[in-house]
């Protein structure tokens, strides 16, 4: 090489330096948005003691926050409307009487606190979806999962839509339900990795005429990332159409993904209608051949999952041993479903479990 010549500029150097730039950014914002929550904390305390002393405390806060509004708007600029100020004002009555508890957070443990002792771990636009939620239990699990999985504020809004507290609500016992507002979702055993239905929604499957299984299969892994959120904490994907022979006869896994929590591979089989026992079947080969043939020793026992699109839960049961802790048969649904039915059943789960009303 002639000594003149300047060697080229490593790529890789450039992007580390690109990235480290853009971490310091991302950390400055983060930064930002935790200190104005926190401000719009305070804001709203003040708004909600001032607002007490006007004689006609209806009238006087009306012109309190047209004033407020136009004051900050003058010093600060845009983001100090009426309606936004409002939204701190319910912000303080929500948030000034609702503890979270803080070991979920220890990893936030040098925060700072408001005057109750509230700490706050997302932006503002997550509690200003969060704040809307009624139900405090429900309220608290979307406020730990977003926190534990690093939601955006679309996938808290795609997960709030698709009722995912009640689905998980609804897949288990009394008990459990109660550690969702404490603890959020907990994966300890196969049962608590498996939801049912799921929710499909974003493949897009209500817009066709009708589909098949290897179209099914193709927009999972086209909305691979949506379908990863959908299933849970955990997961992690293996491979699709995985082969493997048994006698001289081959065999495919439709999806294979690998739960790092439950340190396991999980197995889905996608069928299109109805779910029969044959499928079940067929599903504990592929679940005896990975625990024989693929899984580690110490790894755990695989699960298998048949996600179809209907079933018939006494057929599952009677083909299924007692004990059974490896195969789940799941519905998926291709819409958004409705809330407030999920609600009632888990009413009535809960019901139920406490041995009906008194009388």
């Amino acid at each position: 090489m002639d000594k003149n010549e300047i060697t080229p500029i490593n790529r890789d150097f450039l992007q580390c330096v690109s990235d480290v730039l853009a971490q310091a950014r991302k950390n400055a914002k983060t930064a930002v948005n935790f200190s104005m929550v926190y401000a719009y904390f305070e804001i709203g305390r003040m708004i909600v003691e001032e607002e007490q002393h006007g004689a006609n405390r209806a009238a006087y806060g009306s012109q309190l926050l047209k004033e407020l509004s136009a004051y900050l708007t003058k010093n600060f600029g845009k983001g100090f409307s009426v309606g936004n100020l409002k939204n701190i004002r319910q912000f303080y009555k929500v948030y000034s009487e609702d503890q979270i508890g803080e070991t979920v957070f220890s990893q936030f443990g040098n925060l700072p606190a408001v005057s109750t002792g509230r700490k706050f771990y997302l932006s503002w636009s997550h509690y200003l979806k969060l704040m809307r939620i009624d139900n405090i239990d429900e309220r608290h699990f979307y406020e730990i999962e977003s926190v534990k999985n690093d939601w955006s504020l679309n996938e808290l809004k795609r997960q709030y839509n698709s009722s995912l507290y009640e689905r998980l609500a609804l897949s288990t016992d009394k008990d459990k339900v109660y550690r969702l507002a404490l603890e959020g979702q907990t994966v300890e055993t196969p049962q608590d990795a498996v939801k049912d239905p799921y929710v499909l929604e974003f493949l897009g499957l209500p817009e066709l005429p009708s589909y098949s299984e290897t179209e099914l299969e193709s927009r999972i892994i086209d909305h691979l990332q949506q379908f990863l959120l959908e299933l849970g904490t955990g997961f992690a994907f293996v491979g699709r159409q995985e082969r493997f022979t048994f006698d001289e006869e081959h065999f495919m896994v439709d999806l294979v993904f690998y739960n790092r929590l439950l340190r396991c591979f999980v197995l889905f089989d996608l069928k299109i209608g109805e779910l029969k026992h044959q499928d079940i079947g067929q599903m504990q080969m592929y679940v005896h051949y990975y625990d024989r043939e693929v899984k580690l020793p110490e790894e755990n026992p695989t699960i298998g999952i048949i996600l179809c699109r209907d079933k018939n839960n006494a057929v599952v049961e009677m083909t299924l041993p007692e004990d059974n802790s490896q195969i789940f048969a799941s519905k998926y649904e291709t819409v958004l479903p409705s809330k407030e039915a999920l609600q009632k059943l888990l009413q009535e789960q809960i019901t139920d479990e406490d041995g009906g009303e008194d009388e």
